[in-house]
C-alpha cells in the first residue's frame, strides 16, 4: 500500500505546503505525484509515495543503467563514459581528504564499478546494495565485500561513509541516517551527492526535469535542506562542490521526457547546450545551483 506522510521525513516538523507540485514519472508508469515541501528544512517529498514493497516495479526498465553494467544505446554509453571519468575523480579526492586510503563504506553501491577500483587502488572497502540485480553483479567483483543491509557493517569503523545518489532514494530516511553515522568513526567524512531541484536545468525544463525522476526519487534536496541536514545530525559541513557533468545528462534525458518525437541530433545538440548554459551560470553566480552537488560533512 502507498504511506502518506503527516510530518517532514528529515526534521519532523508539520509545517508543511502541500501540493507544491505534480510531477509526472516520465521513464516508467505514466503516473502523476504529488510533491509537498516542507516549510522549515526545506525538502521537498513525495507524499503519498509507494511503500518500500510497491516502489519495485518503478526501477525496473531497461535505461535504470546504476543497477546493470552498461546498456547498448546512446544515453547509456554516456552514462558509463562520465561514470568512468567520474570514478577517477572521486577516488583522488577521497585520498586527498583523509590523506590516505582508509576504510570506505559506498552505500547503494549499485554494481560495485567506483568500490572496485578503489579495493584495486588499495582501498579497504565495503559495499552495501538492497536491489537484487545489482547485489548480484556487484558480488560478482567482490564477493566478500557487499552487503544488503547495514547490519552486517561494525559500529565506528569507518574512515569514509559515501552516498553518490542514493540519499534520494532511501525510505527510512532518520533511521538510516543514524546507522550510518554510528558506523562512522569519530572525525570521519559522511559524503553525499543529491540532485538540487533549484538548479537552472530544473528550472529550464520545469516538470521534465529529468531530475524529479519520481517515484524512484523520493526527496529533493535544496542546499538550505543540506545546510539543516549538518544541524541536524550534528555534522560540520566542510566543503561543498558541483557535479558538472550531471547537467548534460540530466538535461539529455529531459530532452527525451519533454520533445520524444524530436530527433536524436536534435535533443543531444539541445542537451549539450543547455548542460553549458547551466554549468555556466552557476558558477558566474557563484550559487551553488548545478545540477548536482556533492556535500562533504565531518562527524564530530
Amino acid at each position: 500500500m502507498s504511506e502518506t506522510l503527516g510530518s517532514c521525513p528529515l526534521c519532523g516538523s508539520h509545517k508543511i505546503h502541500k501540493g507544491y507540485k505534480k510531477i509526472s514519472d516520465h521513464a516508467v508508469s505514466q503516473e502523476t505525484f504529488t510533491l509537498d515541501r516542507c516549510q522549515d528544512c526545506d525538502l521537498i517529498f513525495t507524499n503519498p509515495r509507494p511503500s518500500q514493497q510497491e516502489i519495485h516495479p518503478y526501477y525496473d526498465f531497461e535505461e535504470y543503467y546504476s543497477h546493470s553494467d552498461g546498456g547498448k544505446d546512446l544515453i547509456s554509453k554516456i552514462y558509463q563514459t562520465v561514470k568512468d571519468r567520474n570514478i577517477n575523480t572521486k577516488l583522488k579526492r577521497l585520498e586527498k581528504l583523509i590523506g590516505r586510503k582508509g576504510k570506505w563504506l559506498d552505500y547503494g553501491c549499485g554494481t560495485a564499478e567506483l568500490i572496485n577500483q578503489g579495493n584495486i587502488h588499495g582501498w579497504t572497502v565495503f559495499g552495501i546494495e538492497p536491489n537484487q540485480q545489482a547485489f548480484s553483479l556487484s558480488q560478482i567483483k567482490l564477493p566478500n565485500q557487499i552487503f544488503q543491509s547495514i547490519d552486517s557493517c561494525d559500529e565506528n569503523s569507518f574512515d569514509i561513509i559515501t552516498l553518490y545518489h542514493v540519499l534520494e532514494h532511501i525510505h527510512d530516511l532518520k533511521e538510516t541516517v543514524d546507522q550510518l553515522l554510528k558506523r562512522l568513526k569519530v572525525g570521519g567524512y559522511i559524503i553525499i551527492a543529491v540532485p538540487n531541484p533549484l538548479s537552472l536545468d530544473s528550472e529550464k525544463y520545469g516538470p521534465f526535469w529529468a531530475g524529479w525522476d519520481v517515484p524512484r526519487h523520493l526527496y529533493h534536496f535544496t542546499d538550505h535542506t543540506m545546510q539543516k541536514f549538518a544541524q541536524i545530525y550534528n555534522l560540520n559541513l566542510i566543503e561543498t562542490e558541483p557535479l558538472v557533468f550531471d547537467s548534460y545528462y540530466v538535461s539529455l534525458l529531459s530532452e527525451k521526457y519533454k520533445n520524444p518525437n524530436t530527433s536524436n541530433i536534435v535533443k543531444y545538440s539541445l542537451a549539450f547546450l543547455s548542460g553549458i548554459q547551466s554549468n555556466t551560470k552557476a558558477r558566474i553566480n557563484s550559487n551553488r545551483q548545478h545540477s548536482s552537488n556533492i556535500y562533504y560533512f565531518q562527524k564530530s
